[in-house]
């Protein structure tokens, strides 16, 4: 029974939101990614396909250590992580930089990029908080904690997961995550078909709790990124539980029914 009631509440949630969004009448973007998890501790996501989407491809091809380039159907293109080394073949419209270490954000970013977004607040006490529109394509952030670079102090808000949710999509970058999310983090979150995760060993977490979030997030293709030197020891954490392999083209198309029915380890070319 409760199983039944917890669907009937997950449907009427996604066709309010769907229809929100057809209205024109919210003032604040409606994500389709975010459950109704606040009030359900220690959730762990579901994968599903609203019916209503269209089916359109997401190209996403990997430039080093954690930016990715990303192509909506609708032609918005995005870098994550973005330092300004890793080019892409063209300007982005938005790029998304986090500030743990220099290797994630720049701050001479192109002129030519119209949308800067930065993973961190340069206003004390106050975190980034962003939801914008840009195209096809809604962009949110999920702010974490990160250790202040020399000293290990931990700064309140100095991280973001970006989310970019796109043809039916739910895309999530964990950024320079630097410890195990809360339960409020997760509902905030919402729901990942595709999650970029960073893979080191200690610079951001370590491997059993990294591989603890991945996870708990349940995500459809996890994309691994940051350092290579421990990816076997990361993959051995599943233990079997997921499927792995190597991307055999430089760019990866994806679209909401080409998603695996079993979660993916899909090691992206230049990894």
């Amino acid at each position: 029974m409760m199983l039944r009631m917890l669907a009937l509440i997950f449907s009427i949630l996604a066709m309010t939101g769907t229809a929100l969004a057809q209205s024109g009448g919210a003032k604040q973007p409606v994500s389709q990614c975010q459950a109704i998890a606040q009030g359900l501790p220690h959730v762990v996501f579901a994968r599903f396909s609203p019916a209503a989407v269209k089916d359109e491809p997401v190209k996403i091809s990997y430039l080093g250590h954690s930016t990715f380039f990303l192509e909506t159907p609708g032609g918005v293109t995005i870098a994550t992580d973005y330092n300004g080394w890793y080019q892409p073949p063209v300007t982005p419209v938005v790029v998304t930089m986090n500030k743990a270490h220099s290797t994630h954000y720049t701050l001479t970013p192109d002129p030519a990029i119209r949308y800067v977004l930065k993973g961190w607040s340069d206003v004390p006490g106050e975190k980034a908080n962003h939801d914008v529109v840009v195209g096809d394509t809604y962009i949110r952030n999920v702010t974490t904690d990160i250790r202040a670079f020399g000293s290990g102090a931990m700064e309140h808000d100095g991280n973001s997961i970006f989310i970019f949710e796109t043809a039916g999509l739910c895309i999530g970058h964990l950024g320079h995550l630097h410890h195990e999310l809360t339960d409020a983090h997760y509902a905030e979150i919402g729901r990942l078909d595709i999650l970029m995760v960073p893979v080191d060993g200690g610079l951001t977490m370590g491997l059993d709790s990294m591989s603890r979030v991945v996870k708990r997030l349940n995500a459809s293709i996890i994309l691994p990124m940051h350092r290579p030197g421990l990816l076997d020891r990361f993959l051995d954490m599943f233990d079997g539980r997921f499927d792995v392999a190597r991307s055999e083209t430089d760019v990866i198309t994806v679209s909401l029914n080409s998603l695996p029915k079993r979660p993916l380890i899909l090691i992206p070319r230049g990894f």
